[in-house]
């Protein structure tokens, strides 16, 4: 069996896998502890800090047997991986047939770490550090784990359905951004939301968190191809397309409305672009990938700007209107531009003489959607009824980072 790894093929993975914890940490610990006030910096990096180490362990003990391990009716794995029992360092044909399984699965956890992080935006500043790492913890194991399965799983019912979700679009991103908009209304608007100024305190690190977003990212969507080849660049050269387009636009269209383009809106363009690629990125060709990202930039800014506000939601960093609009959006274009001129193991979309897909894509969508949103409210009410999820007042006038962790960002 060991003959059959490639070395190049390894080698990419693995860096593959590094750039997607990149992505985690610093990249999303510091684009959003740049986006909240100046007394939570270290709470909002603390969030993503602390889930590289705690996912690791659950993903470890029981997290990747429940995502890939032998089916159980369709909707989740068995437990015959626990504790990685029998993944070893010969590959797993199933599902790559050139690494070690074991590169596949680190590769994986990265995909688990960083998707419940993404959901912290939603209720930046005000809940309980407790709280939040047994939600953590709950929603990994309760929706994350069967949504993975369902999807890229062998025997999952999404799959074998024929749900096309090239790198996360569904299992990522719909489902941390609809969770984030439960979260945001289970936990209620931040003392002050609407009336006080809260812009964002340091836009330097947002700026550099989002560089490193994009870069990452590349890790994200080219090394889902799980080897080093021609997918592996087509993906990686789509992601580029679509977020650069989506930046450009975003800016332009916050220039026509506000009269002034800003970094936040660049930043925050790129990073939708990035989002609504990821399900498409094996499937779609250049052309296609400038059609998704100005047409996501577009949306989540109307989704950002303007629906939350009429709305009156308090999604404090946008994890809704960005991942959760900008992932629907691009899970929905996969089903119109998905190409098997692109990837022979994907489908022909609606553009491409396929409306079938699209009809898919919707109901992948809609349920990925709704079990997320219901499963976040469960957890987040039994937890809030055990111990509570949201700090005092007077700790969040006083701040996450003295409240919860006793220390402090800045010291001037």
């Amino acid at each position: 069996m060991e003959s059959q790894i490639n070395s190049g093929d390894t080698a990419f993975i693995l860096i593959s896998a590094a750039l997607v914890m990149l992505m985690t940490i610093p990249g999303l610990a510091l684009f959003y502890s740049g986006l909240v006030r100046r007394k939570n910096v270290l709470g909002t990096i603390m969030q993503s800090f602390i889930l590289v180490g705690l996912i690791t362990i659950q993903w470890v003990l029981v997290g990747y047997s429940l995502s890939f391990g032998p089916d159980r009716m369709g909707l989740i794995g068995g437990f015959e991986w626990f504790g990685l029992s029998g993944v070893g360092l010969d590959p797993n044909p199933d599902y790559a047939a050139t690494i070690p399984h074991q590169a596949f699965m680190i590769y994986q956890a990265m995909f688990a770490i960083i998707t419940p992080c993404l959901i912290a935006g939603a209720f930046a500043e005000r809940m309980k550090f407790s709280a939040f790492i047994i939600f953590s913890l709950l929603w990994a194991t309760i929706v994350y784990d069967p949504l993975a399965h369902w999807v890229w799983g062998v025997g999952g019912w999404m799959r074998t359905m024929g749900a096309l979700d090239f790198a996360g679009g569904t299992v990522v991103h719909i489902s941390s951004g609809i969770s984030a908009l439960a979260a945001a209304i289970v936990m209620g608007k931040r003392i002050g939301y609407m009336r006080d100024p809260m812009p964002p305190h340091n836009m330097t690190l947002v700026v550099i968190g989002a560089a490193l977003l994009w870069f990452g990212w590349f890790g994200f969507n080219a090394g889902s191809a799980l080897s080093s080849g021609g997918l592996a660049t087509s993906a990686f050269v789509v992601t580029h397309i679509a977020a650069a387009a989506a930046s450009i636009t975003w800016t332009f269209v916050e220039w026509m409305r506000h009269g002034k383009p800003t970094i936040l809106g660049a930043a925050s363009g790129a990073v939708a672009g990035l989002v609504a690629i990821t399900p498409a990125a094996g499937f779609v060709g250049p052309i296609s990938a400038i059609l998704i990202g100005i047409s996501v930039g577009i949306v989540c800014f109307i989704a950002v700007v303007i629906l939350k506000n009429k709305l009156g939601y308090d999604d404090s960093l946008d994890a809704f209107g960005v991942h959760g609009v900008g992932g629907t959006l691009g899970a929905l274009a996969t089903g119109l531009f998905a190409s098997k001129a692109i990837n022979p193991a994907g489908a022909d979309g609606l553009f491409f003489g396929n409306p079938g897909q699209l009809g898919i894509q919707v109901l992948a969508t809609v349920v990925t959607a709704v079990f997320s949103f219901v499963a976040t409210l469960i957890i987040l009410k039994v937890i809030d009824l055990v111990i509570g999820i949201r700090v005092q007042e007077e700790d969040e006038i006083m701040g996450l980072d003295l409240s919860q962790h006793n220390e402090t960002g800045y010291t001037f």
